[in-house]
């Protein structure tokens, strides 16, 4: 009786698997747009560098190492996806695995530790995804098993994908989480031989609405695992197992003594390693403008082929892999000085069902303003360096082709400085002109743009002169006179001129203490206001700020004495026109008066004795 072994694959997201009918040095049909080798079953790139396979990954570090327990995991990104290895215990009591009589439906199944059946027992299994040039979300799954002891074991082995937010189970279930709606199960089924693997998509189902449908297991009710959707038979995935010759695999993990985690070359044997390649968009998993996000997976072998009822055997896993085909775009605004209170407009397509933006619900024409960031650093993308106020934040954004504009208007005071944006995860990438940014998103791609703007502060260059005897006629510069911008107090210099710079634009009072034994010149009050609306310093050379005169006029006491030499002689008037003193003399003949605070002008003074 030949023996069959199922590899059973469980996704948060429904992935579809095409089989490669034959071992060719090309990807696949279904996976033209993917990049990866998934249906020759070798690891290695036979295209001459234009797609990728497993050991385009090589060398990969596995860590904790040095570690005592084979359950290292290894994370890396190249070629536009994101790889995931995860390790497992081999031929051993040690091993974790399932009690006799789990099957596929049981949430929170009870981890054990238990020897799996040679056919069963796997070593490590590897996942990638990527989002494709084509917008579709593509998923790569292989598994390596211990030495067979028949070239014709069969492998039925399944990987899950949870989504997560459910929460985790009990302790003794190993660091599984509960099953949410949605949540993949994707089925490996390899009946040994030379024939091709067939692969199968199940959803987690939580009722069984019409929507929904039943169960696999037709005897069990909700919650289970829905019917089986063949991915092979739709075209919508490609797999193979090497049972026609041994592989080299150098992404192995090496000795659990080593020091580095580096990954080792290691040769598998026939039926030792298989792979698949999932269309996930194709398969339905992702839909556009919908977002599905797996945060968790695992891989399990089964007692036997694609039915609900086969019980399970190993465990690989639980470790986090980040599976979904929305991202995150994050815009930030800050101002040069910091903390500006400032409104700055923008626009955007970003869009999506599901998507939620932080700073407000219409991202297509938002505003972001920089108060109460005064003192945060400049140029800081760091959430502590920035506020709600600034930032617009939106998440579940579909992967896709999107643009951010900052408007091409300045607000009053003003300047565009610069764009800077920066992009994580694969295929992922932005380009900047001017104030726009062009997005490039990936499932699981981040993008943060920041856009500066910095203030213009302007000047107000005062000069001040005064009429001066010893300096002949004409103006002539007055120092030490104090003038008061903006709540500042500035004394003019030997040259008459007080400057005040760093004034944001708008309007600005110049205020004149005027000094003792001077007026105002009639035409130049004290208080003046003057606009500021050029970028400007007082150091600038030649200097391009606001400039302002002021003149003073000095004063002069004028006095008039009379004074009779014979007391009750004769009697005086006085008069001194336009103003001055005027006046009779008192009972002596006397007159003394003294005008005081006279502007430069001509006056006449006339004294009649004994008129």
């Amino acid at each position: 009786m030949r023996k069959r072994t199922i590899l059973l694959l469980a996704l948060g997201a429904i992935a579809a698997l095409v089989i490669g009918w034959q071992v060719s040095a090309f990807a696949g049909s279904v996976l033209t747009n993917s990049g990866f080798e998934a249906d020759d079953g070798n690891l290695v790139d036979d295209s001459g560098n234009t797609l990728i396979d497993w050991n385009t990954f090589s060398r990969v570090t596995w860590l904790p190492s040095p570690t005592t327990t084979p359950t290292r995991t290894a994370d890396k990104v190249a070629n536009g996806y994101t790889f995931k290895g995860i390790e497992d215990w081999q031929a051993t009591t040690a091993d974790s695995g399932f009690a006799g009589g789990t099957k596929q439906d049981q949430d929170c199944a009870s981890v054990i530790s238990a020897k799996a059946p040679n056919k069963d027992d796997m070593k490590r299994i590897y996942l990638s995804t990527k989002t494709g040039a084509d917008g579709h979300t593509y998923l790569n799954l292989a598994w390596v098993r211990i030495p067979q002891n028949t070239t014709s074991a069969s492998a039925h082995i399944g990987f899950e994908f949870n989504k997560g937010n459910n929460g985790a189970c009990p302790a003794s279930s190993g660091g599984l989480v509960k099953r949410s709606a949605g949540d993949m199960l994707i089925v490996y089924d390899f009946e040994g031989g030379g024939g091709d693997p067939v692969i199968t998509l199940r959803r987690w189902i939580t009722s069984n609405s019409p929507a929904n449908g039943p169960c696999e297991v037709s005897s069990n009710s909700a919650p289970c695992w829905g019917t089986a959707t063949d991915l092979t038979a739709n075209n919508f995935a490609e797999a193979k197992v090497n049972t026609t010759a041994s592989v080299l695999d150098q992404l192995a993990p090496p000795a659990l003594s080593s020091t580095t985690g580096t990954s080792v070359n290691e040769t598998l044997g026939l039926s030792e390693f298989g792979e698949a390649g999932i269309d996930l968009t194709a398969a339905g998993v992702f839909t556009a403008n919908t977002c599905e996000s797996f945060g968790k997976a695992y891989a399990v072998s089964r007692s036997s082929g694609n039915s609900g009822t086969a019980q399970m055997k190993d465990l690989v896993g639980p470790a986090n892999f980040n599976l979904t085909n929305c991202g995150t775009v994050k815009i930030i605004k800050q101002t040069n000085p910091r903390g500006i209170n400032q409104n700055f407009s923008f626009t955007s397509n970003l869009a999506g069902a599901q998507m939620t933006c932080t700073a407000d619900t219409t991202p297509a024409s938002f505003t972001l303003n920089d108060q109460g960031n005064a003192g945060k650093t400049l140029g800081s993308t760091a959430d502590a360096q920035n506020s709600t106020g600034n930032t617009e934040n939106c998440l579940n954004v579909p992967a896709g082709s999107y643009t951010v504009s900052e408007s091409a208007t300045d607000p009053t005071g003003f300047v565009f400085d610069s764009l800077n944006c920066t992009s994580t995860g694969t295929g992922t990438s932005t380009t900047t002109s001017g104030r726009t940014a062009s997005i490039t998103l990936a499932g699981g791609g981040t993008v943060t743009c920041l856009y500066i703007n910095k203030q213009q502060l302007g000047a107000i260059k005062i000069t001040k002169t005064r009429k001066h005897a010893a300096s002949g006629s004409g103006d002539h510069p007055h120092a030490g006179v104090s003038f008061t911008v903006n709540g500042v107090t500035k004394q003019t210099n030997a040259n008459g001129v007080a400057c005040f710079d760093g004034l944001a634009f708008g309007s600005y009072t110049v205020h004149e203490t005027v000094p003792a034994g001077y007026h105002l010149d009639s035409t130049t009050p004290n208080d003046r206001s003057v606009t500021v609306d050029n970028n400007a310093q007082c150091s600038d050379s030649p200097y391009s700020g606001e400039t302002i005169s002021f003149k003073n006029i000095p004063l002069t006491d004028l006095g008039v004495t009379v004074n009779s030499q014979v007391d009750g002689g004769t009697a005086s008037t006085v008069a001194c026109t336009p103003d001055g003193p005027s006046g009779s003399t008192n009972a002596n003949g006397d007159f003394s008066e003294t005008t005081e605070d006279l502007e430069p002008g001509t006056y006449t003074c006339e004294v009649v004795i004994d008129p």
